[in-house]
């Protein structure tokens, strides 16, 4: 009855409609970046997202309204930088990191004003989802979702193969680009849901687990969409009952499924 009557609070339906979607999102992209080993560009970004919260937060923006088209912008600048300087793509990911980081604490130390609301993106808090976060988490989602789909076998063979990709006439060019901007995306809507410490969790654990156990490329796209959207469910319950940090839990559900499947891939493969 208990658990019936926390189903019925509007703000459980909304984390559990929104955090669906960017859960099942995180982990359909994080596999492209986890084969890629583009993994940490994830935390680069999460990183800039906090700049960009802190920039909208300081102006008097509503945070995700800037936040999406500066991460977006910094996550070509990340591509520029790593074609026109020679960087390594890691080192370019540390470069705008650590700018992006540095300026939201600048923000953050000149305006004492926002500090809580600051502290909130800083580590998640989706059980406070408003019904714009949803609307926006659910429309976006289902647009990264879609370019995946329609660009499925380009980003497929691009993933795994890339020198072939381009003898077949696949522009990896514009698919790494295209890569970068529905990370940078995602990782905006994966901030209200775990927050900026821990939005690489939400890319790489899904993606990570679904690899100990899929042979197949589609098959781990399943797993990981499932395994995220469980942790989600799972990790919003245990937050609320047990009166822990919802991003926390939601990545601890998250790192327990990883290390389930990695002890079954060892013991009965």
């Amino acid at each position: 009855m208990e658990f019936i009557n926390f189903l019925q609070y509007s703000f459980i339906q909304k984390a559990f409609f929104a955090g669906a979607f960017v859960a099942i999102t995180c982990s359909a992209l994080g596999l492209f970046l986890v084969l890629k080993k583009m993994s940490l560009i994830g935390d680069g970004l999460s990183h800039v997202s906090f700049g960009a919260i802190a920039l909208a937060l300081f102006l008097g923006f509503y945070p995700f309204y800037m936040a999406i088209p500066v991460v977006m912008l910094a996550s070509l600048l990340i591509l520029k930088i790593s074609e026109k300087a020679k960087v390594y793509g890691d080192a370019a990911i540390g470069i705008v990191s650590a700018i992006g980081i540095a300026g939201g604490v600048i923000l953050a130390s000149v305006s004492k004003g926002f500090n809580v609301d600051l502290f909130s993106y800083l580590f998640g808090n989706i059980l406070a989802i408003s019904n714009i976060e949803v609307i926006l988490s659910v429309i976006l989602s289902l647009i990264v979702l879609l370019i995946i789909y329609f660009f499925y076998w380009d980003l497929f063979s691009a993933t795994f193969d890339e020198e072939y990709a381009k003898t077949t006439g696949v522009k990896t060019n514009s698919i790494n680009t295209i890569i970068t901007l529905l990370t940078a995306v995602t990782v905006v809507l994966s901030v209200k849901m775990v927050g900026v410490m821990l939005v690489s969790a939400l890319l790489i654990l899904p993606a990570a687990t679904a690899l100990q156990l899929s042979s197949s490329f589609k098959k781990a796209i399943l797993i990981g969409g499932l395994t995220a959207l469980i942790s989600v469910l799972f990790g919003i319950s245990f937050s609320f009952f047990l009166d822990l940090p919802t991003g926390a839990t939601i990545v601890m559900v998250n790192a327990l499924f990883f290390a389930l499947a990695v002890f079954y891939k060892k013991t009965f493969t």
